[in-house]
């Protein structure tokens, strides 16, 4: 044995659990007898900082999202790609309200969760594999902190390029990130400097996803300030026309596709 977490759909493994729990239906995690045990999302940072949260937030229905989710959705239009559809919370809304709306993920876990939720239209893969589909799109989601999938500058670009290969004229993107700047613990500002010693942005995570005995490879996940984000925008097909910061340190970012 290793002692290592083993490869597999951590974040799927997880939905799954949570709403195995959720439902009452379904194997679900044993604490030593029959009260299920609680379902942690947990991530491990790669200098060491361990941190943890209940998963049942990607099941929460619009009456318990944050005001800034629902703002979010209020300004979607047409036929919509949400990318990190997640367990389909923000899905499943955009479709009663009768939105055309396509789930994108990695995790084949997540999707069969939001194929027993109800979600109609959903794509496994990338944004990078999902441009040769054909598809054509009007607005694209990046909420539940999903700025980060943009990583860091350079896989930002080539991101928000497969974007700009999917859009309609006209098209945007609404997208939901924090300031991480605003803190003042050692261990945060000192990860900061640490990351701007190595050429890195300040939030520029270097993160892997743990759930029991299984583990991701490390990935980078940007948490990145409204200007930062203006940067890494800037020289590609997309302009920042709006900033939602009336939550703040938590944002929304709007973009439109120039031309």
């Amino acid at each position: 044995m290793s002692g290592g977490p083993r490869p597999g759909d951590v974040f799927g493994a997880m939905i799954k659990d949570a709403y195995a729990v959720a439902t009452g239906t379904g194997t679900r995690p044993l604490a030593g007898g029959r009260l299920p045990r609680p379902v942690i999302e947990t991530i491990e940072r790669d200098d060491g900082l361990i941190n943890g949260a209940p998963a049942a937030h990607y099941f929460a229905g619009p009456p318990d999202w944050e005001p800034y989710d629902r703002r979010a959705v209020s300004r979607v239009r047409g036929a919509t790609l949400d990318v990190g559809v997640g367990a389909g919370r923000i899905a499943l809304l955009l479709q009663e309200q009768g939105t055309p709306v396509t789930g994108l993920d990695t995790s084949p876990g997540a999707l069969a969760v939001c194929r027993r939720r109800g979600v109609r239209d959903l794509v496994h893969g990338t944004v990078d594999a999902h441009v040769a589909d054909g598809r054509r799109y009007d607005t694209f989601l990046l909420l539940g902190n999903n700025v980060g999938l943009l990583e860091g500058v350079e896989r930002g670009r080539v991101f928000l390029a497969a974007l700009a290969a999917m859009a309609r004229p006209g098209a945007q993107v609404v997208a939901q990130g924090t300031d991480p700047y605003g803190t003042r613990d050692p261990v945060h500002t000192g990860y900061h400097e640490r990351n701007r010693r190595q050429g890195r942005l300040g939030g520029q995570l270097r993160l892997r996803l743990r759930y029991r005995e299984l583990g991701t490879d490390w990935f980078d996940y940007l948490v990145c300030s409204v200007e930062e984000l203006a940067a890494l925008v800037d020289g590609t097909p997309w302009r920042l026309v709006d900033v939602d910061d009336r939550d703040a340190p938590y944002y929304l970012a709007f973009l439109r596709l120039a031309g």
